[in-house]
């Protein structure tokens, strides 16, 4: 067994392994005409309506691990719905992170775009009907985390919003006033990649408008800490943690019992 497999295992079983129920989708879409894939995730064994989770991926796509994430998820049952950020389910190989950074870059200088393709998953998720359209959370990883803030500075309906490893844009006093939902940041406290004061800027942006925050630093820690394969990318800011990794989820599937009622 991969360490790979062997961590989702381990995630799995801690936090309540997917059942033999669920069942995961292609699913096609589009923004501004360009054609997108996400991914579905749910357990067929559930019946009516549950609440939804968005699952936006690292810059390197909609690749297995973000749909992993997506599967358990599934299996503590909710509806997860994995998004296609680049257009056509495209995927960047973990050798080649220039090129990921390429294309992450190119959604934070267009706004209007990145937003698009977060209110888009959105639409597909609660536009579901197995999905209760009023209990609908958030989740991202690096690139995905700052989507998911990004979709709630939009003032979308959603009820929770975890990030990890996230970059952290700041919104403005009226997109901090639009946020909706109970925001939990899970952030390593070495991350040369996403520096302290991000954090700060966002926490006092948030406080501003009594956002419901909290923030959670794991000391020593860097980038993508959640992610197993991080330490074969070559770079020093990117490491796996395991006691983040499983903290972070613990915290975060607290936080979704609390608000979406599961």
């Amino acid at each position: 067994m991969t360490r790979y497999a062997a961590t989702l295992l381990t995630l799995s079983l801690a936090a309540g392994a997917a059942s033999a129920a669920v069942k995961t989708e292609v699913v096609e879409y589009e923004h501004a005409g360009t054609k997108l894939k996400g991914f579905v995730a749910y357990d067929d064994a559930v019946t009516g309506k549950r609440p939804g989770v968005l699952v936006f991926p690292e810059w390197w796509g909609l690749n297995d691990y973000a749909k992993s994430r997506a599967k358990q998820l599934a299996g503590l049952g909710y509806v997860a719905f994995a998004a296609d950020l680049y257009g056509d389910g495209k995927v960047i190989d973990i050798a080649h992170p220039d090129d990921a950074q390429k294309m992450a870059m190119f959604l934070r200088a267009n706004q209007d775009v990145w937003r698009g393709r977060a209110q888009a998953a959105f639409k597909q998720l609660t536009g579901r009907p197995n999905v209760d359209a009023s209990k609908v959370a958030a989740i991202g990883y690096c690139l995905g985390g700052s989507t998911a803030l990004q979709l709630a500075f939009t003032g979308a309906d959603l009820k929770a919003v975890t990030t990890f490893h996230a970059a952290l844009p700041t919104p403005t006093p009226a997109e901090a006033a639009a946020v909706k939902a109970k925001v939990l940041v899970c952030h390593g406290g070495a991350d040369p990649a996403v520096p302290m004061k991000a954090v700060d800027d966002l926490k006092a942006a948030l406080g501003a408008s009594k956002t419901a925050l909290e923030v959670v630093v794991y000391p020593g820690v860097v980038h993508s800490f959640t992610a197993p394969d991080a330490d074969k990318v070559g770079r020093p800011a990117m490491k796996y943690d395991k006691t983040a990794d499983e903290d972070s989820w613990r915290r975060m599937s607290a936080l979704f019992r609390q608000e979406l009622g599961r």
